[in-house]
């Protein structure tokens, strides 16, 4: 089971741990390749970033980000994780849990999971679906205020 924690970032599977926001690639790489095979990835505006295929899920990482713009604060270390399912897989529950609150974000119609969510989202959580089930969940670092 994968378990959401927002503020903190998420645990993996088995004896995976914990990827945890601001930790660097080499560290965040060797914790998911504990429960899968990591593949290099790209991201804009991302130092580093990297996937990895887990019982019909892809889990995507990234992080050193920067804001050539100055738009956004720059966010050392893992910045932002990712959840979505095999496309082949979304009329029913997935073959993993994917957790927050305890609750099975993939394992219930969209609307139950809305029903039971009724506290509402933190503010770092984004979910995304476009049928029946949800399709995507990602959880973002939160945002170190800019400095005057």
């Amino acid at each position: 089971m994968f378990e959401l924690l927002p503020e903190v970032g998420l645990r993996l599977p088995g004896r995976g741990g914990i990827l945890r926001f601001g930790m660097d690639e080499r560290t965040a790489q060797w914790a998911v390749a504990t429960i899968a095979d990591v593949r290099e990835g790209w991201v804009c505006g991302a130092r580093w970033a990297f996937s990895a295929q887990y019982r019909g899920l892809t889990l995507n990482a990234y992080g050193d980000t920067t804001d050539r713009h100055g738009r956004h604060q720059d966010t050392h270390g893992l910045a932002d994780i990712g959840i979505t399912r095999a496309p082949f897989a979304l009329t029913g529950p997935s073959a993993c849990p994917v957790a927050l609150d305890g609750i099975d974000l993939f394992g219930y119609p969209t609307a139950e999971v809305s029903d039971a969510l009724e506290d509402g989202l933190p503010p770092t959580l984004r979910l995304n679906g476009d049928g029946r089930y949800l399709t995507a969940v990602s959880v973002h670092a939160e945002p170190v205020p800019v400095e005057s």
